[in-house]
């Protein structure tokens, strides 16, 4: 459980120097590997169509656990890989995108992360509680060293996560707490947080402006 304390608080939020290594080993070799093998980004549009049903627009939400579908739009390429890979090797639960990435070659995921990385993101502040915003920027300096101060990313290596939708933040660090989603780092940096932690966590992010877009305007005028 997480202490609370004021005395064991500094304590608690500092990051093992194993778990940071791992860290900055990890997502320093995703960087390199996405590097390496860029997507074609006009190929991508092509194999995202599917992706657009559920993505390529704002504010549709997953039937159940209910909760808006994330912005990938303007994401981080070698993000938007990794994260198709989990799916494919079930290190993460979702049944339909373990479904959809399971037939996917690493070219596809290469060119489906270029064309939605391409895009411009201009999220927008979500409303939150002011006071639960200020608490979880209390908390979110021990996500700064990956997700930046506001959590809009400049490393390709980690997500920005400034302006994505509360409620799926909310979903996703739930499900790396429970074990759902399957990664070493994230498991160990939501171990102890409790669910007032988790909210206020997701409600300091979604309240930044960030790099995030649901591209529905541009993608649907465009095909």
């Amino acid at each position: 459980m997480l202490n609370t304390s004021s005395d064991n608080k500094s304590s608690y939020w500092a990051v093992p120097s194993i778990i940071s290594t791992l860290a900055i080993i990890g997502f320093t070799l995703l960087g390199v590997i996405g590097a390496a093998s860029a997507g074609d980004a006009e190929i991508g549009s092509q194999k995202a169509q599917t992706c657009l049903g559920c993505h390529g627009a704002p504010g549709l939400r997953n039937p159940g656990p209910v909760y808006e579908i994330p912005m990938i739009g303007g994401q981080h390429s070698s993000y938007i890989i990794s994260a198709l890979k989990a799916y494919k090797t079930q290190e993460r639960g979702h049944p339909t995108m373990r479904a959809q990435a399971a037939n996917l070659s690493d070219a596809d995921m290469a060119d489906i992360g270029a064309f939605f990385a391409s895009m411009d993101g201009n999220s927008r502040p979500g409303l939150s509680n002011k006071a639960l915003v200020a608490k979880g920027k209390e908390k979110a300096a021990a996500c700064a060293a990956c997700h930046g101060a506001t959590g809009d990313a400049e490393s390709d290596a980690f997500p920005k996560l400034a302006g994505q939708y509360k409620s799926y933040l909310i979903q996703a660090l739930k499900d790396y707490r429970s074990g759902d989603r399957n990664n070493l780092i994230m498991s160990g940096q939501v171990k102890g947080l409790t669910i007032e932690d988790i909210k206020a966590l997701s409600a300091y992010f979604s309240s930044q402006g960030g790099g995030l877009s649901a591209p529905e305007s541009k993608i649907f005028k465009k095909f």
